[in-house]
């Protein structure tokens, strides 16, 4: 009896040894599972993140691209802008470079021609003073000369020498309607001494002594200075005081020569 008992006990420890033994190769079994599913929820995330990071690189590279992309359009669109101006400033310029070319081709012929007239033109002007009352002699015949040097001179251009002639002109042409008052020495009555002259534009030219008593004007007709009568005396003096601008202008009662026919020089 005591035997079997015995039996039974250690059957009942097998037993229970037994199951400890599944029980726990059982856990070590799930234990396992637990791990590779982890180890795999683990690698699934770095696959998933790594393929975001490829995904968010991708992306970062097409907008990059996209960007790059606008800014060429953009600039290609400023170049053909660029372009289109640069073409239209070339052709303004071609177009002034023609424009230089038949000038350079026409100088040889303009200088041809603008020689004799500027000879022309100081002849006239020569002519003119000579057929003209005798103010500002000196003065005049020098610019002449002026004139005639300068058109002979290699160091200045065309474009002066002209100039000075058309300012020759001016300075003639002024005379014709302007008054005025300068000193000259003339030989009156046998004797020599400075004078107050006074020129009414072209047509008067008058003098008068400082004390104002000789006083006189250019005869045309006898091509001379000649002394007038004491009736003109306070006219012509306050016509000096007039061109000298110490009095304000008024009208002048003066004697003018008589006209001549053109061309007759006395």
């Amino acid at each position: 009896m005591k035997r079997y008992k015995s039996s039974s006990r250690h059957l009942t420890t097998a037993g229970i040894a037994a199951v400890v033994l599944v029980l726990t190769g059982s856990v070590l079994a799930q234990h396992a599972s637990v791990d590779d599913v982890l180890r795999a929820d683990q690698k699934r995330l770095s696959l998933a993140q790594a393929s975001q990071e490829r995904i968010n690189n991708t992306n970062e590279a097409s907008r990059s691209l996209t960007d790059q992309y606008r800014a060429i359009n953009k600039e290609i669109d400023g170049l053909r802008v660029y372009n289109r101006l640069m073409t239209a400033q070339v052709q303004g310029q071609q177009a002034t470079l023609d424009d230089i070319d038949l000038s350079m081709d026409q100088v040889d012929v303009i200088n041809r021609q603008i020689y004799p007239l500027m000879e022309r033109m100081i002849d006239g002007i020569e002519q003119s003073i000579a057929l003209d009352i005798p103010f500002l002699l000196g003065e005049r015949e020098k610019r002449i000369d002026t004139l005639q040097d300068t058109l002979a001179r290699s160091d200045v251009s065309v474009a002066e020498k002209f100039r000075k002639v058309m300012e020759a002109y001016q300075i003639e042409l002024d005379y014709g309607s302007s008054a005025e008052w300068y000193r000259q020495t003339l030989e009156i009555a046998g004797g020599v001494r400075d004078y107050n002259m006074l020129r009414i534009g072209r047509i008067g030219l008058y003098f008068q002594s400082d004390d104002a008593q000789i006083t006189g004007m250019w005869d045309v007709e006898a091509d001379a200075f000649k002394v007038l009568d004491n009736s003109y005396r306070g006219e012509i003096r306050k016509g000096v005081r007039m061109a000298r601008q110490l009095i304000a202008p008024e009208l002048l009662l003066l004697p003018l020569p008589a006209a001549t026919n053109a061309g007759k020089t006395s």
